[in-house]
């Protein structure tokens, strides 16, 4: 069992982050409002960008896609090679086969968690991997419901929770600072 993980700082370590992006499929996103669709691809795609450049180690989940479709094209086509794909019928992505394992042979302990819905799958992963020891965050600008009240009240709940509520930016940011300037420069240049 690892130490609680309020022992791990609150800001996001590049060398200790692993990105979860969780069943954007698109099923479920045929159903989001437009616009929080495409923040949430917008800012996934940031992320992805920024890990794929600093080498973090990049897990994505689709649940049940034979009902909930497959991975959003927009976001697989970015993903890259050494992605980590895993198929699931659980909610929590701790329930997929070999995730769990996986997750713990990186070593790392912080989580960055985005995709879909707030209030269910990225739920129940958040606090799972919480109580498995991880330092957990969530990128409410990353990540959304169908409905806005549910997202709001899986947001509240996880932070009452001790589940790091974050935006996208700041994630960026805290995994280049003392970065070289060049890729300090080029995660400024993909956010304007």
């Amino acid at each position: 069992m690892m130490p609680a993980a309020e022992n791990y700082t609150s800001l996001c370590d590049a060398g200790n982050s692993v990105l979860l992006i969780i069943d954007i499929q698109t099923q479920l996103t045929a159903v989001m409002p437009a616009k929080v669709l495409a923040r949430l691809q917008r800012n996934t795609g940031l992320l992805i960008n920024t890990a794929e450049k600093l080498a973090l180690p990049i897990f994505a989940t689709e649940r049940s896609p034979e009902g909930l479709g497959i991975m959003e094209p927009e976001i697989r086509k970015l993903l890259p090679r050494a992605t980590k794909l895993y198929v699931k019928t659980t909610f929590s992505c701790t329930g997929a086969k070999n995730f769990a394992e996986d997750l713990t042979s990186t070593k790392r302990k912080q989580a960055i968690l985005v995709g879909m819905e707030a209030h269910v799958c990225v739920l129940q992963t958040a606090l799972d991997l919480h109580n498995r020891g991880y330092a957990v965050f969530v990128v409410a600008d990353a990540v959304c419901s169908r409905q806005r009240e549910n997202y709001e009240t899986a947001l509240r709940r996880l932070g009452r929770a001790g589940i790091v509520i974050c935006d996208a930016e700041s994630v960026l940011f805290e995994w280049v600072r003392g970065a070289d300037e060049t890729l300090s420069q080029e995660v400024q240049s993909l956010i304007r």
